[in-house]
């Protein structure tokens, strides 16, 4: 099975519909709000285009089955429609459930058999993202093409707005809603993902370690030893100092027994360097 998949916007669109809530209550409908990026991809009008190759040719009863039994039963975005509610001025998009006609979203197109397979199949799958979709129903159709090409027997095109999901979401919904030909009971696995055998994938040999290499390791190794060493001791420092450790004396340190002054000012003077000479040589200070 190949899936391919792409995404295109209309020019212009139909509105959305637009319902009251007296006649959504009527109808007994369930009611569930737009989410902001629902109503991005409803105002931008993005439809994704989902194309599957098969191996065998389409067997409709079957996929009219599981579309029924899976997607409309399990998923309610694909039996639900976006509508406006008009009864406030501030109105939002919401999904109301409606009842699902089945032809209406299953369409078996009638190609040329003489025409190019190739080419057949691009040129549908290609109109498709031109064609607006009926918003007086659910956002959502697929096309079943029984023609053979270079590449499947035979290829389903499921084409859904966006808002009901992103290219990742849709995918897994449609394996998670296959099961297998062998084992009914067992969901489909992916592909395995193709070896890579290319030069670039190669690794090189790691070279061994020199002599050199060694003692630049333990330089390393010891200069990180240092610094832990340094930070235990400053870190013990601060913690003895504020616990009962005192700061050294100073010519500057208060005198025992001396109030502090509650008062302050900050005073501005003019220094003479030889001044500062004097102190720096009263308190011994090296200079650097």
């Amino acid at each position: 099975m190949q899936v391919a998949m792409s995404a295109a916007t209309h020019s212009s669109r139909p509105l959305s519909v637009r319902v009251s809530r007296e006649k959504e209550c009527a109808d007994n409908s369930i009611v569930e709000p737009m989410s902001p990026t629902g109503r991005v991809m409803e105002e931008l009008g993005v439809c994704i285009v989902v194309v599957i190759g098969l191996g065998t040719p389409v067997n409709l009863p079957v996929f009219r089955a599981g579309i029924e039994t899976e997607l409309l039963t399990r998923f309610p975005r694909f039996r639900s429609i976006q509508v406006m509610d008009e009864s406030t001025n501030n109105s939002k998009p919401r999904w109301v459930q409606t009842p699902v006609n089945m032809d209406d979203h299953i369409v078996v197109p009638r190609l040329d058999p003489e025409a190019d397979p190739e080419k057949a199949v691009e040129d549908y799958v290609a109109s498709l993202s031109l064609l607006p979709m009926d918003r007086r129903r659910p956002l959502w159709e697929f096309h079943f093409l029984d023609f053979p090409s270079s590449e499947a027997a035979s290829t389903v095109v499921l084409r859904l707005h966006h808002s009901i999901g992103d290219g990742t979401s849709i995918t897994t919904l449609l394996m998670a809603s296959s099961r297998s030909t062998a084992d009914p009971a067992r969901v489909p696995a992916m592909p395995p993902p193709p070896k890579r055998t290319g030069a670039i994938y190669q690794r090189e040999p790691r070279p061994r370690l020199s002599s050199g290499d060694y003692l630049a390791l333990l330089a390393w190794f010891w200069s990180y030893v240092v610094l832990a060493w340094h930070t235990l001791v400053d870190v013990t420092m601060i913690v003895a100092t504020i616990l009962f450790l005192s700061d050294p004396r100073t010519l500057f340190t208060r005198a025992d027994g001396v109030e502090p002054r509650t008062r302050k000012r900050f005073v501005h003077r003019t220094l003479s360097f030889d001044d500062v000479k004097l102190v720096k040589t009263a308190m011994n200070c090296v200079h650097y």
